[in-house]
Parts: C-alpha cells; sequence; structure tokens
C-alpha cells in the first residue's frame, strides 16, 4: 500500500512539474461526463452540497465544487477539469451534445453510439495512441474479451472509447434470502409444529429435477476449504414436489414435515438438524423444486413468520418497475437452466457450436417462464409483482413480507441495518443447482451463473472536434484514461483520495492487498448514503463514475450479514464449484462471455433497428418504462406453445435476421482477433 501511495504522489510531482510553467498553460478539459444524474457528476450539484457539506477529509464542498477524486486528478494531472454535464444518462447526454461536440472534450455515451458516432470520425480512435495509453493497453491485452466488446472496426481495429466496469470478473447478481425464515421452519429436533397455518394452494408446477435415480452434485464443504460430492437420492426420498403434487393441498404445517423428511431421506441425514444449511450454508445444494416447495412452505405457514395472514414469496426490488421486475425472468434462468436469460449483449450467448444463440428464440426459455407463472398460479411470487402495485423491497423486508429475491448483495443487505429487526436476517444464498447443456452429453447437473460482471453498456469518448479546438486537450484526456488503468489510478477512481483511505493498511480481495477505508469514510457512507456504497462514491466522492470500479471498497461497506453469503459464494467460485463465462475465447465456447457490443456497420445497425419488437424499446425492454415478453408470460402464462412463441420471434419478428447480423459482426471480431494471435 505504501509503494501504491508513493507512486501515485511521484506521479503527481512529476506530471505537475512538467505539464505547466504558469496557471495560464493549464489545460483545462471539458468534461459532459457523469452518471445518470445531477447528483453524480464530476462536481456537486446543489441538492447534494447544500449550504456546504464537509466530508471525512474535512474539506467543505459549495454547489459547482470539483468533488474530492477530481481534485485529486487535477493535481495529478497538471489539468483543470470544467464540467459541462447535463445530468442525464450517458445515451441523454451524447443525444445532448453529439451536434455541439466543438464545445466538449470528454463526452458520456452509450458503447453503441459512440461506436457508430466514431466511425464518421466524430471521435478519437484510441487505438491510434496506444503508445501514450500503456495502462490500458496491458488491459486490454489481459482481458480479451474486453477488447473485443469495445472494439468499433474490425478492418482497423478501432476503439472509440474507454469501457466502464462496474466491477469485473465477478458475480454481479444473486438469490438473497430470509435465512431466518428458512431456519425457523426447517431445523430442529422431531416435527414442526405451529399454532396456525394456512393450507397450500392446489398444486400446479411440476417438478423439473428427477423422479427417480440420483444426481451427484460437487459442492464445498461446511467450512469452505474443500469440495465434496452430495448425492440426491430420488429413490430413497422421492422427488418432493412430485410428493406435495400428490397430495394435493395440505395444511403449512403438513407441508414443512413433508420438505423436512425429503431433506433428511435425500441427502441422507448429511444436514441434520440444520436442514436450512441445504439453502443457506456454504454447502447449500438446492435447486428449483426444493425451492418451490420451500415457497410453499413459507407462504401457507405467515402466523409462525411474520405473525400476519400473509407472506410474499419470491418478489421483485421495485414491483411496478419493468428494470427490476426483469430481474425474475434472469432468476427463472439461472433456476431452470436457461442461458441468455442475462447476458451481457441482448439475450444472446454461444453454444457449444460457437454459433450466436439468442434465448429470446430458444424454447427452453418459454418452458423455464411457464413454470414460473405456474408459482404465479400457486401464489408463490408476490401479489404486488403480479399486478404491478407501486411496492418495493424495504417495504416488504421492514414489515417481514418477503422471502426470497434476485438482486445486488450489497445495497440489498445492508437492509439488515437499516430494514430489520435482531435476530432477522436477509442474506446471498447459493447459486441454485440446475441442468445445464454445455456439451457434456445429456446435459450435466451443476451451479452457473451468468450473471458475470464484464464491460458497462455506458462509456466516455474523446470528441475529435473538441480537442482539435482546445490546444493540448488530447494529451490530457488520453493521461487521463491512461491513469484511470493504472493501478494506483483503478484505486482513485473507487475509493477517492488517499485522505479516504487508511493509511498503511490492506486486505486480501479477490487475492490482491487493496487498501481499508478512515474510519471517517465509513462513518460518513452511513450518514450521508445509509450505507449504499455507490451512492456514496458517485454523490460525494466522485469516484466510480467510470472507468475499473474495484469491488475492494464496495465489500467492505456491505453489512456483515451480506459479507457471510457473498463469503458463501466466492468461496464456492474460487473452488470451482460455481462455474461462470470466462472474460476469454475459451476452448469450450460455450463458456465465453459474450461481448457487450458487437461492432456491427452502420448499414447493418440501420437494419437491426427495423426489427422494432427484438430493439431496445421493443417486446423485451428492459429499461424503467419497458415492457418485456418475459415478465409478462411469468405473470400471465403462454398465450401459445412455447413452440409458436419462439418460432414467432424467429420468423415474423426478424429473429433469424437478427441473429445472422450479430453473427457477422461476432465473425469479424473473431477473424480480428486470430489475426493478432
Amino acid at each position: 500500500m505504501k509503494k501504491i501511495l508513493a507512486l501515485v504522489l511521484c506521479a503527481a510531482m512529476m506530471i505537475s512539474m512538467i505539464a505547466v510553467a504558469g496557471a495560464d498553460d493549464t489545460v483545462t478539459l471539458r468534461m459532459a461526463t457523469g452518471y445518470n444524474s445531477a447528483k453524480t457528476g464530476i462536481t456537486f450539484d446543489s441538492e447534494t452540497a447544500g449550504e456546504g457539506v464537509t466530508l471525512a477529509d474535512g474539506v467543505t464542498y459549495t454547489a459547482g465544487s470539483l468533488k474530492p477524486t477530481w481534485v485529486a486528478l487535477e493535481e495529478i494531472l497538471g489539468v483543470k477539469f470544467e464540467s459541462k454535464y447535463q445530468g442525464n444518462s450517458a445515451a441523454k447526454e451524447f443525444e445532448y451534445w453529439k451536434d455541439r461536440l466543438a464545445e466538449v472534450d470528454m463526452v458520456a455515451g452509450s458503447a453503441a453510439t459512440l461506436n457508430e458516432y466514431g466511425e464518421t470520425g466524430s471521435l478519437v480512435n484510441l487505438a491510434e495512441y496506444m503508445d501514450k495509453l500503456p495502462n490500458f493497453k496491458a488491459y486490454l491485452d489481459a482481458n480479451p474479451i474486453v477488447r473485443l466488446s469495445i472494439m468499433g472496426n474490425t478492418t482497423t481495429g478501432a476503439i472509440y472509447f474507454s469501457p466502464y466496469f462496474d466491477g469485473v470478473n465477478d458475480i454481479e447478481r444473486m438469490p438473497l434470502m430470509r435465512a431466518d425464515y428458512a431456519a425457523k421452519l426447517l431445523d430442529g429436533e422431531g416435527e414442526f409444529d405451529a399454532d396456525a397455518c394456512k393450507d397450500t394452494a392446489a398444486p400446479v408446477y411440476t417438478p423439473y429435477m428427477p423422479t427417480a435415480g440420483t444426481v451427484a452434485i460437487e459442492t464445498p464443504t461446511a467450512d469452505g476449504t474443500a469440495t465434496q460430492v452430495l448425492t440426491k437420492n430420488y429413490d430413497k426420498a422421492g422427488n418432493i414436489i412430485a410428493k406435495m403434487n400428490e397430495k394435493g393441498a395440505m395444511s403449512g404445517v403438513e407441508a414443512v414435515n413433508m420438505l423436512r423428511t425429503y431433506i433428511d431421506e435425500a441427502y441422507d441425514g448429511y444436514y441434520g438438524t440444520t436442514r436450512s444449511n441445504l439453502f443457506i450454508g456454504q454447502d447449500a445444494a438446492w435447486d428449483v423444486d426444493e425451492l418451490v416447495a420451500l415457497l410453499r412452505c413459507v407462504v401457507a405457514n405467515p402466523q409462525t413468520l411474520n405473525g400476519t395472514d400473509t407472506i410474499q414469496g419470491m418478489f421483485s426490488r421495485e414491483e411496478n418497475n419493468n428494470q427490476r421486475r426483469v430481474d425474475l425472468f434472469r432468476f427463472a434462468g439461472h433456476l431452470f437452466g436457461v442461458r441468455g436469460m442475462e447476458s451481457r449483449q441482448d439475450y444472446l450467448y454461444f453454444g457449444t457450436d460457437g454459433a450466436l444463440k439468442d434465448a429470446r428464440q430458444d424454447v427452453a426459455a418459454y418452458e423455464a417462464l411457464a413454470k414460473m407463472h405456474d408459482m404465479v398460479t400457486e401464489g408463490l411470487i408476490s401479489k404486488a409483482f403480479v399486478d404491478g402495485a407501486e411496492e418495493n423491497s424495504s417495504t416488504y423486508l421492514e414489515n417481514d413480507n418477503g422471502f426470497v429475491s434476485y438482486d445486488y448483495n450489497q445495497t440489498q443487505t445492508v437492509m439488515n441495518a437499516t430494514k430489520l429487526q435482531e435476530g432477522e436476517k436477509y442474506m446471498a444464498v447459493m447459486v441454485p443447482v440446475a441442468k445445464w447443456f454445455d456439451g457434456t452429453e445429456g446435459g450435466v447437473f451443476m451451479r452457473f451463473t451468468e450473471s458475470w460482471r464484464s464491460v458497462k453498456t455506458d462509456a466516455w469518448a474523446i470528441s475529435k472536434a473538441g480537442v482539435e479546438a482546445n490546444p493540448g486537450a488530447l494529451d490530457k484526456a488520453l493521461a487521463l484514461i491512461d491513469y484511470a488503468y493504472s493501478e494506483e489510478g483503478q484505486i482513485l477512481m473507487s475509493y477517492g483520495p488517499k485522505a479516504f483511505i487508511k493509511e498503511g493498511e490492506t486486505f486480501l480481495f479477490n487475492g490482491k492487498e487493496m487498501p481499508v477505508i478512515a474510519d471517517a469514510t465509513y462513518a460518513e457512507l452511513w450518514d450521508k448514503a445509509k450505507g449504499n456504497y455507490t451512492n456514496y462514491a458517485r454523490q460525494f466522492l466522485g469516484s466510480t463514475l467510470s472507468f475499473v470500479k474495484s469491488q475492494a471498497f464496495e465489500y467492505q461497506c456491505t453489512h456483515e450479514v451480506g459479507r457471510e453469503g457473498a463469503g458463501h459464494i466466492s468461496a464456492a467460485i474460487g473452488l470451482g464449484t460455481i462455474k461462470h463465462p470466462l472474460l476469454e475465447v475459451a476452448e469450450n465456447p460455450w463458456y465465453t462471455s459474450i461481448p457487450t457490443v458487437l461492432p456491427n456497420t452502420k448499414t447493418e445497425t440501420d437494419m437491426l433497428n427495423t426489427y422494432t419488437e427484438l430493439t431496445s424499446n421493443g417486446k423485451f425492454a428492459s429499461n424503467k418504462g419497458g415492457e418485456n415478453l418475459f415478465v409478462d408470460i411469468i405473470v400471465n402464462g403462454l398465450s401459445k406453445t412455447a413452440e409458436e412463441q419462439a418460432a414467432e420471434v424467429t420468423g415474423d419478428w426478424h429473429g433469424k435476421q437478427y441473429l445472422a447480423l450479430r453473427e457477422a459482426a461476432w465473425k469479424k471480431l473473431v477473424a480480428y482477433y486470430s489475426a493478432l494471435n
């Protein structure tokens, strides 16, 4: 850590000595850059600053002041920053400036749009300046899929923007569960008993897992130090859903005892009296059938769990916000082994043959969504999700009225401190077991997550007209990008300046020594952002707005319950019992992460935009006010067979042509990559 800080100070001194002879010679970079609102630019807005806000560095900042990270960057790079940011999302910000690019030096935009305008000559081609971008080049060399994700032209190798990573090469979303509910229902000697319960609904959901035979699952040991093989013995225990369905509607007490018996028999007593560890332990091995059985138990036992007459089983963060509702079909992909439901690019993934596939054209996707609708029919998915009522996860958690979700760990488990009471526990749990068709004959039961961090779809670019009109700006803009990808730059762009870090202290994160945040920073995080690291960093420090965001700072700000669950998952990934896409061109293409952007030509992009059902504002939208067919099917069920729905996308909605154009772009990327290697 001392070495890193010394490098930062040395760089600052050297650059400052070389850069300017006097204040009048200092280059000013005009920055039309930020994250997605006036609060998250490089300068303080009036709402955040108020009459003046004093931070952990002891400095008081007012509206219009550069945030601490950007004050430090001015000193390090010998430059002045002028914010021209209009407070928009990246896409809208570029839309504002696209005809006025001579007025700005750096501009935010969506990756696809920046590539499009780069090809017209409006943006600087970074590939022409790699001699001035050694840190950036090294990063791209180490992460081939990143390079392929940002390439704007496969003939020239042009790169028109520096990418943004909200963490990289790490899991993103994960299942989250009220662990105390699972323990209350499943743990203990003897049978479960309750003073009051409801009956389960008439069964609709049918088994996904086998009903006979055995399934061997590799899982971590209980202490997370090694792997072991646990066997699901269906010959001995039967399939829990098949057994419940044969019984039909039953009391909540009877349902819990049936599930307890099943766990004891299927796992040969492995979990003992802490049966909840099947779901919440480091050695968890649960699958969707077991989850549905547990959901039936939860929904039928509200009096035991929250003392009321109702409880919601599965829910999304904001039930009337399409941007959050889509998390449930992403979860469906994990539950039922369907690729493309949480892709980095549209709904695309690679088949084992190396060809591009589209989940929207897969029969398996619609079959999985139909099974999610079966859960809706049984009342296992929240009522508010079904009718789009204005509910959010904080309401569910603080009212003890929600059981399981699929979301980001840090921002949601912080509610253990703000919304839950002592003894209540909302935590990340292990990724489910499902059958994945990764090329193994007949498919393989394993854990796999498609929620893997890579290049985001927003980025920053250098305006060619802007820097041509502003002498010295090009070199400074390039220096900013390269510094952000240096080791010390990645720390500054994640943590903020050294005043917010404990001097000389580090901790091991993903195999690397990383700084420890200062006590005052941690206190300020809670005081000003209620423990939400991302909001604090963007709104007050000015970090994590673009470039590379390390998860090391966020991890330290995660509630201890959040760290516990994330630690289980991290150990499983490290042991290889959770597989994931790779940021490389993998030997088995099925494991290759899809590039976030594919370099279709202007003509191809124009053609893609005519396939209106498949565009970002079409029938599969993920924006806040959009509509999504996958979500609609969860709520309402299929209006035709899964085969007919997939065929409609392929034929009537031009899915075949869409895939052909995307495939053509990918093949050009592969050809360029192969030529480099």
